[in-house]
């Protein structure tokens, strides 16, 4: 049988972490995360409840704002530049990907490393080439903590990493192979237009796939026994469902029952503990500006 990786469990576990750290701090108050984004009707809508009702369950104050769709480029910058200086302001997530005209990269470097909650930043993700990060993407952290928690093959382990984003893929892989994260992988990185996905995932105890490709991972080319934590997140049609279509990952799931050792399903795997990093993440950024248990 195929291990089911839920993520529930390992988010609620960080989340009690969490939930007692954020209620120290040389700061005398709880954490403030400000979510930012477009005020239009997207994806994000949706995980910003999640962040609100995460936030609400671990006492992390949470403000989201909206950015009014004809503001343009220059009004996201102005915004995000007096939220770095508000001192009560301790952690900044901004949507992305962000559509043209908006600059996602010159926006996220208005902020401060340490606002810089997701850690996508040029600071912090130069930091983590460095091995010394002060942010890790929430998502790569929440990949990471569920192959942990169920003790999949990482540690001084062949591990492969699909997908190439700054944001996701780029950050996990570097995570995997340095020495912050204590887990010294051997990693192959491949992506959606790698020839031979097989060949390179040929050796794999444990493969990250964060595409975004319905159907990439199946069992001829994922190697028997191998975990597969899958990042990729898509909407296909199904008439059988209110709304008419729902989410899928990149695995197929009906292919690699019984053939992987384990694996992610979506949703409920990496999404839940994502938000949990992010509030982590809070209050590690509290903590980094004011001082406390998160500090280093």
């Amino acid at each position: 049988m195929t291990e089911r990786l839920e993520g529930r469990p390992v988010a609620a576990a960080i989340d009690e972490a969490t939930r007692a750290r954020a209620r120290a701090g040389a700061a005398g108050r709880p954490p403030l995360l400000v979510s930012v984004h477009r005020d239009v009707d997207s994806p994000f809508r949706f995980y910003l409840k999640r962040q609100a009702r995460a936030a609400a369950a671990v006492g992390v104050g949470f403000r989201e704002e909206a950015i009014a769709p004809g503001a343009g480029p220059d009004a996201l910058i102005g915004r995000l530049r007096a939220l770095d200086a508000e001192p009560g302001v301790d952690a900044v997530l901004l949507e992305h990907p962000l559509p043209s005209p908006y600059d996602f990269s010159a926006a996220i470097a208005t902020l401060r490393a340490e606002k810089d909650v997701d850690g996508v930043g040029a600071v912090n993700l130069g930091r983590l080439v460095g091995q010394r990060p002060t942010h890790v993407p929430a998502v790569a952290r929440a990949a990471l903590a569920i192959a942990r928690h169920y003790h999949a093959p990482i540690d001084g382990e062949r591990v492969a990493v699909i997908g190439r984003s700054e944001t996701v893929g780029l950050p996990l892989a570097l995570a995997l192979a340095g020495r912050a994260e204590g887990v010294h992988a051997t990693v192959t990185i491949a992506h959606s237009r790698t020839a031979d996905l097989g060949r390179a995932l040929a050796d794999a105890r444990t493969i990250f796939s964060c595409v975004g490709r319905p159907g990439l991972l199946d069992r001829t080319v994922v190697p028997r026994g191998s975990y597969v934590i899958d990042v990729g997140l898509s909407s296909v049609p199904d008439a059988s469902v209110p709304g008419g279509s729902r989410a899928v990952g990149d695995a197929d799931a009906a292919s690699l029952e019984g053939w992987a050792g384990g694996l992610t399903p979506v949703p409920g795997g990496v999404g839940p503990v994502t938000v949990a990093e992010l509030m982590d993440g809070a209050v590690r950024a509290r903590d980094l500006l004011h001082g406390g248990p998160s500090a280093p």
